[in-house]
């Protein structure tokens, strides 16, 4: 007899209503909301730091003093369709791909950088 009753008393709740649909919708709220947070937190701020990093690289040209991701600093003395040769010492350059160069250094870094 208890079985009907449970039985009989799920078989009222269910089925297609409005209710059903309106609490299947404010379940997946908090699903889409993390989404909406996540992409103004992590995917926007990275696509924007890619496209500065991909107008750095198509700007370079030679006498830029840059960084690279290993933080070799250098000077650009060639520039090639992927590669970019640098001027590290007076005697000293070296090739390394376009997709290396970090950032352009400013004049003022060097003076702050150098050991007293």
């Amino acid at each position: 007899m208890v079985m009907q009753s449970v039985a009989w008393a799920q078989g009222l709740g269910g089925g297609a209503s409005a209710n059903s649909t309106y609490g299947t919708i404010l379940s997946l709220l908090p699903f889409a909301l993390i989404f909406v947070i996540f992409y103004f937190l992590v995917i926007r701020p990275q696509q924007t730091r890619a496209k500065q990093q991909k107008e750095l690289r198509e700007a370079l040209k030679k006498g830029d003093k840059v960084v690279t991701a290993s933080g070799i600093w250098g000077t650009v003395t060639n520039l090639g369709k992927e590669t970019v040769t640098l001027q590290i010492a007076d005697t000293t350059k070296i090739r390394i791909q376009r997709d290396q160069i970090a950032r352009l250094r400013g004049g003022d870094e060097e003076e702050k950088d150098k050991d007293s």
